[in-house]
């Protein structure tokens, strides 16, 4: 393997000092000659060379990298959260280190762990876990944490919230609306707050009206990948479609889960939403695309993570922050999947 090319091999090439490099490369405003810059400028084009970011980083006690941990990127949700720290992350010269979780406590821990011993001072976190231990660790040691999607009890972490018990009210409230008095909601285990509060707004909107909750819940989180939810939703309502009373509608956690829902009717003949009517959650860009047009209660992922990144840079600056929470407001969106009863 050849070996890499540093500045004091091209300070020798061009006959000057290592110092004379360093500073036309890093385009400082010292005073160096005409002729030995163009020198060095040609002789690092004509050998490729790279600086090393990293010695620059742990000479200046500066580091351009921030680090995003999410459950998972084939979740859309998340990679629309992702876009959006990316776009502020490049408009203030940042660049990204994903990481995904699979939902795995451990597998988190051992992300935050290493994004520290790489002297990324900046994360923002969607976190699977209710132990903040570790975080509180580094955060004394100078990391600087926004929670994203899920909130982290925690002190000096900037939240970025959404509220999802009023998103599930809100779903219940327009299937109720719409005539349905069999409600079912079906979700991954409740082992988070954002699945824990959706389920409590579905259930204080039915129970407002005298109607009692059927809640079909996964009995455990299994490995996970690109198409769990969607298979989950289909698990689950085969399970409804067993019961002697069936549901007229059927709330999902998320849009994904509600695609493997109406995928499951399909199958079984049952039309959307002329027999059954289907609701989801989220309102990814897929949610537009499945026939019929899934309605769905609207989170602002791709401003979610935007907020986050801005939170997170400016923390970073020095700014000051006149707040430590933003709460983030559900939104109805009603498409074809919804309609009345047919009894």
């Amino acid at each position: 393997m050849n070996k890499s090319l540093t500045i004091h091999d091209i300070a020798k090439m061009a006959g000057v000092s290592s110092a004379t490099v360093s500073r036309v490369l890093s385009n400082s405003t010292y005073p160096v000659s005409a002729a030995n810059r163009e020198k060095i400028v040609r002789i690092a084009k004509e050998t490729n060379y790279v600086p090393n970011l990293l010695g620059k980083q742990l000479k200046t006690n500066t580091n351009m990298t921030l680090a995003a941990i999410i459950p998972s990127i084939t979740n859309p949700f998340y990679s629309s959260v992702v876009l959006g720290i990316e776009e502020i992350a490049r408009e203030n010269r940042y660049q990204v280190l994903l990481c995904n979780s699979l939902q795995d406590a451990r597998l988190e821990d051992e992300y935050v762990k290493s994004i520290f011993e790489k002297q990324v001072k900046g994360l923002i976190i969607s976190s699977i876990s209710a132990d903040t231990k570790l975080l509180k660790r580094y955060i004394a040691k100078g990391l600087h944490v926004v929670a994203l999607d899920q909130k982290l009890e925690e002190d000096g972490i900037l939240q970025i919230e959404f509220d999802y018990r009023k998103g599930g009210y809100l779903a219940a409230a327009h299937l109720i609306a719409s005539g349905h008095r069999r409600i079912a909601y079906v979700t991954s285990p409740l082992d988070r707050p954002s699945r824990r509060s959706i389920c409590r707004g579905y259930e204080d909107a039915l129970r407002e009206h005298g109607l009692a909750p059927t809640i079909q819940v996964a009995e455990s989180e299994e490995i996970y990948d690109g198409v769990y939810e969607f298979d989950n939703g289909k698990r689950l309502t085969r399970r409804l479609l067993e019961l002697s009373d069936r549901p007229t509608a059927i709330l999902a956690c998320n849009d994904m889960t509600a695609v493997g829902v109406m995928n499951e009717l399909m199958a079984a003949g049952v039309q959307v939403p002329r027999e059954m009517s289907v609701m989801g959650f989220d309102d990814i860009a897929f949610s537009r695309m499945t026939v019929p047009p899934l309605t769905t209660v609207k989170q602002p992922d791709y401003e979610m993570g935007r907020l986050a990144c801005q939170f997170l840079t400016d923390r970073l600056s020095g700014k000051p922050m006149p707040q430590m929470e933003i709460m983030l407001q559900p939104k109805l969106v009603v498409r074809e999947s919804v309609a009345a009863p047919l009894v």
